[in-house]
């Protein structure tokens, strides 16, 4: 037995072709679990990158206060600031929910005159609502908002927990990092660690302040084209904007379709969709890029693939972890020779440094 795994070793070791192949199984073998086993992996995923964000916070409040008393100080910090994001976007939709049902006989106009001219084309849209539409479909909508209102409650008080114990043991295992490892494996560790929380604060720090400027000029737009609800859209897309990709699509596509509502013209809602286009492409594609620098810079074609990637493996939570877990994986293949070439083929860097 051992000499057939000496032998299954050397043939790995000697064909690149099987030592490629026995990768891609393992990798495979990997992200299936991780899907599989989400409800574990994702909260502590997003347990580690809190503790990568806040241990500043905390390592400064540690100076000041007893440690405990620190750590619940910096857990209030950190509830405070996802529930109030959650809380803007659940605040901005339900105000145009409000909206919408206050204007509901102006939306029965629109609906009547759209029917009718459509009837007049030959299309029967009120006898084919009214024959395919089911009341069961209301009742699976409110099921399925109440399950996720509970899934999120139990993902947050799970994460939350795993962020406590992770940050009470943040210096045992710096210390352990330090004494491990005969060539330095600890040390190279604890350095990408290092690398990998300088990052995320960089990112965090940056996405905020880009959400923050989007945020502005989208409820200054709405402003000036007399869109209703500018602040509501406004908090919105400073809110999704942390989700890359499909936050602002979203922050888009809902404006756009309000603005056909209230306006009752497609050219109106056409312009809208286009204006904000441009102003989330210049803040993600322009602005957030020369801000961000060569401290988080990724290929953008990465970056894309992460949001997605991520997003199939563990849903809406991917999309917003995907780039932060990406960097820590480009980070950590900085650190080994075998794999600094990943790092600076997809670092959308240009340059020796790379």
């Amino acid at each position: 037995m051992h000499a057939d795994q000496v032998g299954l070793r050397g043939r790995l070791g000697g064909d690149p072709a099987l030592r490629a192949m026995a990768g891609l199984c393992a990798a495979v073998l990997v992200f299936a679990a991780l899907r599989e086993a989400s409800s574990v992996f994702v909260p502590a995923t997003f347990a580690l990158f809190i503790i990568a964000v806040f241990w500043p916070v905390q390592r400064l409040l540690e100076s000041r206060l007893p440690k405990l008393l620190a750590l619940l100080v910096t857990i209030v910090i950190v509830l405070v600031s996802v529930v109030g994001l959650a809380m803007l976007v659940a605040w901005g939709f339900s105000r145009v929910g409000q909206w919408t049902i206050v204007n509901a006989s102006r939306f029965q106009d629109i609906y009547l005159r759209q029917t009718e001219w459509l009837e007049g084309h030959g299309i029967p849209v009120a006898g084919l609502f009214a024959e395919h539409f089911d009341m069961r479909w209301v009742v699976w909508l409110a099921q399925s908002l109440t399950g996720r209102m509970q899934g999120l409650l139990s993902f947050l008080t799970v994460t939350l927990v795993f962020t406590m114990l992770g940050m009470l043991e943040v210096e045992v295992i710096r210390r352990k990092l330090v004494r491990m490892g005969r060539n330095g494996e600890g040390t190279r560790l604890l350095r990408a660690c290092e690398q990998i929380g300088s990052k995320l604060q960089t990112y965090m720090l940056v996405r905020t302040v880009m959400s923050a400027v989007t945020g502005l000029s989208i409820w200054a737009f709405a402003l000036a084209v007399g869109l209703e609800l500018p602040v509501e859209w406004g908090m919105i897309a400073f809110a999704l904007n942390y989700i890359p990709f499909l936050g602002p699509l979203t922050a888009t596509v809902f404006p756009t379709l309000f603005a056909g509502l209230q306006f009752g013209s497609w050219e109106a809602a056409l312009t809208v969709f286009l204006c904000l286009n441009v102003i989330q492409f210049v803040s993600g594609s322009y602005i957030e890029p020369r801000l961000a620098g060569k401290a988080v810079s990724v290929s953008p074609f990465l970056v894309l693939f992460a949001v997605f990637f991520w997003s199939f493996l563990w849903g809406i939570a991917g999309a917003f972890i995907g780039i932060p877990v990406t960097i820590a994986l480009l980070v950590v293949c900085a650190q080994y020779d075998s794999t600094r070439w990943v790092a600076a083929l997809l670092s959308g860097r240009d340059d020796a440094a790379a």
